[in-house]
């Protein structure tokens, strides 16, 4: 089950039986994104490292068990006077000392070393995931279709920092947790021991309570855990808004740099200005809230931290004035009531860890669950429109077609209803119709991406698509130019040809130059680059998207001839989306979405028509 983000803390049910419940769901979900990494390819070494730190655990709290046998010995030693046993109590203590030192920097080290080597596996999974079957676009379609609720926000964040904080938390209060049980059974047997029993009369009727101390230890840390709990459980809440609230004001400002010219330009600083002050001012409320929380149990913790270090003398004082008890012994119960209490004071110790820890938790496992909705999504996309592969004969003879081709918005709304398309080697076809109207939407449909499509499509092997907003690496110009390719597979020679044949000669001899290109060129360079990038890699077929809409008359006709020319030589074909009339002198023919009457079962039908300079008849496209 996971949380929904606006409550992450819903539980099944009411009263005992609904918490027992939500608890249940918690550690199904922590044993879920913990066991992977232990069953992986690294579940050896993951599973030694674990192994070695409760060992050193273990060895911390035998270390603690001699030294508090030591008290005992030394303040015995003192209170009598016995130089002798002083200076070898204190020899004793020197090599204990040394080897707890020895055993809590290697537990520190192996903890820490344990946590990178999670974090850097899961950090690797979830990346691998997150981009695999387009998840990573599936998931930005979802939150812009109106359904941001059930999806999860800033999956950057979510690997970067959730990740690092899920296994830090998860190694640190496990071990703690481990660390406070084996103290509790060490010393709650010594200080049973110790302690004695307690004689009162009540009524007539005389009772002796054995182990007084360690009863009183129980009550105290039970009556103190219920409280903490009571106090610091808003902090869950608190917690999980508190990264959504951080991540958002951190990834506006990243947009803000990406388009920090159009907003220069239109002098939108301003604005920006005001919107990143509305988000931080959510990020200081929401955490000034938080820090409420936290100074109310602040106060109770160092109240009941305060309290236990004089309660174990308060209560052994009676025995020990009596002379049932000496000073060695009142110490030894002392140090050993402080490690019963801390051991059943773990919650009231942890608790605000444990709420950063859930909400945690919760924002990994519903981003866990939202990236595998997507690529089911996605795999149940492509079977559904069944994409040939290069073994088909209509892909492998280099035709676009589809057939019974339905395409709709993430809405709900149908754009086109039972279409049936095909393009063959040697055309060339201008895509128009209304903005808005979903052509490129039909483009994403043929490369397979797009989720809201049903029907059969097939596209020729060796096939590129240039976006509206065409993507660039930042790095080196050469990698940008053969991205997502190696640029190691192509000569200089050839990159710079490319470049050159794209009107880009100024760049020719800045391959090995590093920027940040989408901020570094224009638009028009932007839009050549992405058509070097394609006379690069010659491609059987070309789909452009709007592809020279920021270039002028004379180097779109340029490149379009140069693209034209290409496809030609390799017996491919083009197609491309443009509303410069201009455009359509490189293409013979013509498919225009016209918009349906309402009430029809789709928004527009695909029509065709052959362009005035082609002499072939139109060829009406099947469309219901």
């Amino acid at each position: 089950m996971s949380a929904s983000p606006m409550n992450p803390t819903t539980s099944t049910g009411t009263g005992i039986t609904g918490k027992l419940s939500a608890f249940r769901q918690f550690c199904t979900r922590v044993w879920a994104l913990s066991a992977p990494y232990f069953k992986s390819e690294d579940k050896w070494k993951a599973r030694g490292l674990l192994l070695a730190i409760i060992v050193l655990n273990l060895a911390a709290v035998y270390m603690l068990v001699l030294l508090n046998d030591w008290n005992r010995v030394f303040y015995d030693a003192l209170q009598n006077k016995n130089e002798a046993v002083f200076w070898t109590q204190l020899g004793r203590f020197t090599y204990l000392a040394f080897a707890f030192i020895i055993i809590a920097v290697y537990r520190f080290y192996l903890t820490q070393l344990l946590q990178v080597r999670w974090r850097a596996w899961m950090t690797a999974n979830y990346l691998q995931r997150w981009l695999a079957d387009h998840a990573f676009y599936s998931l930005e379609l979802a939150r812009f279709s109106g359904t941001q609720q059930t999806t999860a926000d800033n999956p950057d964040q979510r690997i970067q920092e959730d990740i690092n904080l899920f296994t830090t938390y998860s190694i640190s209060l496990s071990m703690g947790l481990l660390n406070a049980v084996v103290t509790l059974v060490s010393f709650v047997g010594i200080l049973w021991s110790l302690s004695g029993a307690f004689a009162f009369t009540l009524g007539g009727t005389s009772y002796n309570i054995p182990g007084f101390m360690v009863w009183m230890a129980v009550l105290y840390c039970v009556v103190g855990s219920v409280i903490t709990h009571y106090i610091g459980r808003p902090q869950i809440r608190l917690n999980f808004l508190q990264q959504r609230y951080e991540a958002d004001f951190r990834h506006h400002m990243v947009r803000v740099r990406e388009y920090s010219e159009a907003i220069a330009l239109d002098k939108g600083e301003p604005v920006e200005r005001a919107q990143l002050d509305t988000r931080f001012s959510t990020v200081l409320a929401n955490y000034l809230a938080l820090i409420r929380k936290q100074k109310n149990l602040v106060w109770f913790t160092n109240f009941f931290g305060q309290a236990a270090v004089v309660f174990p003398f308060i209560v052994a004082a009676p025995r020990f004035f009596s002379g049932a008890i000496q000073l060695g012994e009142l110490m030894q119960i002392s140090s050993a009531f402080g490690r019963v209490q801390d051991s059943l004071s773990w919650l009231v110790d942890n608790y605000s860890s444990l709420a950063a820890w859930r909400a945690t938790t919760d924002r990994l496992t519903s981003f866990e669950d939202n990236i595998s909705a997507a690529a089911q999504q996605t795999r149940a996309q492509i079977a559904t429109n069944s994409i040939a592969d290069s073994q088909n004969p209509a892909t492998a003879s280099g035709t676009l077609s589809a057939s019974d081709l339905t395409v709709s918005l993430p809405t709900g709304l149908t754009l086109l209803s039972g279409v049936a398309l095909q393009a063959s080697p040697g055309d060339s076809v201008l895509f128009k119709g209304p903005s808005g109207s979903g052509k490129s939407t039909l483009f994403r449909t043929f490369a397979g991406i797009w989720p809201f499509a049903k029907g059969r499509s097939q596209l020729p092997p060796e096939t590129m698509f240039i976006p509206q907003r065409p993507y660039f690496p930042d790095g080196r110009l050469r990698d940008a130019l053969a991205y997502p390719e190696p640029a190691a597979q192509y000569s200089d020679e050839a990159l710079q040809r490319a470049l050159a044949d794209a009107l880009l000669p100024q760049l020719a001899s800045r391959l090995d130059d590093s920027d940040a290109w989408s901020q570094k060129l224009s638009g028009g360079e932007q839009q050549r680059l992405a058509i070097a990038r394609v006379l690069l890699k010659k491609p059987s077929w070309v789909f452009a998207d709007e592809a020279t809409a920021a270039l002028d008359e004379v180097s779109e006709k340029t490149l379009y001839e140069k693209l034209q020319a290409h496809v030609r030589a390799v017996h491919g074909g083009m197609v491309s989306i443009a509303h410069r009339p201009s455009v359509a002198a490189f293409h013979s023919r013509q498919w225009e979405l016209v918009k349906q009457p309402d009430g029809s079962a789709a928004q527009y039908t695909l029509k065709e028509s052959t362009l005035p300079d082609n002499a072939l008849p139109p060829t009406p496209l099947k469309s219901t």
